[in-house]
C-alpha cells in the first residue's frame, strides 16, 4: 500500500494483509479551515469538496468505504451483515475488501485486529464513548478472545490540551477509580485529561494487551491535523481499516 507519505499508517505487529491508515490535512481540495483533506460532510465545507476528497481516499482502497452515522455513542456495526448505514461508532469487518470507517476531529480513532488478521474494526473514542463503553463494546463484536487482539490509537487531542470539567473525570473513575491518574488538576474546577492513558487502562480492562501507537496531538499540530477544539469549523480526518483480498 502506498498511500501519501503525509498520511498515517499504524506502526503495530498486524498480519500484512490488514491494511489500514488514518488520513491527515494532506492532499484534498478543500479551502480555508477545511484545507484540503476535509472528509465530513457536516463540518460546513463545501459539499463538492468533501465529494472530491473522498473520491481521492476511494483510489488508495479496495471498495467504497461503509460511511456510518457517528453519535459519541458506543454501538459497534458489524458492517458485513447489512447494507444500511449504519448509527454507530465502531465497525467490525471479517470480509475481505469491506472497508470500515470512522470520521474524527479530536477523538481518538482505535484500530484492532486480531493477530491472524481475520478480523478487524475501527472506534471512534472520545471521551463520551470511551466513558460509556465504546472500546469494550468493540472488542466484544470482534467476537474473538481479547489477548488475540492488538489495538493502534490514532491521532487524538493530547494530554496538555485537553481541559475537562469534573463530571469527565467523575464518569470515567465512576468505572475504575485508578483512572484518577489520567487526570491533572489544572485551574480550579478543571483538569487536564489524557485521554491515551485512559484507553490504554480500559484496553487493559478489556483484556487487550498489545497496545500500539498514541503519542500524537490534534489541537497543537494544526499544519497536520484538524481540531474541532481549536476551530470549531473544522474538518474530519478519516480512518480507514480493511482485510485485503488475497
Amino acid at each position: 500500500m502506498s498511500v501519501p507519505r503525509e498520511w498515517l499508517v499504524p506502526g503495530w505487529n498486524a498480519p500484512p494483509h490488514v491494511r489500514a491508515f488514518v488520513t491527515t490535512r494532506a492532499g484534498g481540495v478543500s479551502k480555508g479551515e477545511y484545507a484540503a483533506m476535509n472528509l465530513g460532510y457536516s463540518s460546513g465545507d463545501d459539499t463538492s469538496h468533501v465529494t472530491r476528497n473522498r473520491a481521492i481516499v476511494r483510489q488508495e482502497l479496495p471498495s467504497e468505504p461503509r460511511w456510518m452515522k457517528q453519535v459519541h455513542g458506543t454501538h459497534a456495526a458489524h458492517i458485513d451483515r447489512s447494507d444500511d448505514v449504519p448509527t454507530a461508532d465502531a465497525a467490525v469487518t471479517s470480509h475481505a475488501g469491506r472497508v470500515a470507517v470512522v470520521l474524527t476531529a479530536d477523538c481518538m480513532p482505535l484500530f484492532f485486529s486480531d493477530d491472524a488478521g481475520t478480523r478487524v474494526a475501527v472506534a471512534h473514542a472520545g471521551w463520551r464513548g470511551m466513558a460509556a463503553g465504546v472500546i469494550e463494546s468493540t472488542v466484544q463484536a470482534l467476537e474473538t478472545d481479547p489477548a488475540r487482539v492488538m489495538a493502534w490509537m490514532g491521532p487524538a487531542i493530547g494530554p496538555d490540551a485537553f481541559e475537562v470539567g469534573p463530571e469527565v473525570r467523575d464518569a470515567f473513575i465512576a468505572v475504575d477509580p485508578a483512572a484518577s491518574d489520567a487526570f491533572r488538576a489544572h485551574t480550579p474546577g478543571k483538569y487536564m485529561a489524557d485521554l491515551y492513558a485512559l484507553a490504554r487502562r480500559r484496553l487493559a480492562r478489556a483484556g487487550v494487551k498489545s497496545v500500539h501507537g498514541g503519542g500524537f496531538c490534534t489541537y497543537h499540530e494544526p499544519e497536520r491535523f484538524f481540531s474541532y477544539r481549536r476551530v470549531k469549523a473544522s474538518g474530519r480526518m478519516g480512518a480507514f481499516i480493511w482485510i485485503e483480498p488475497r
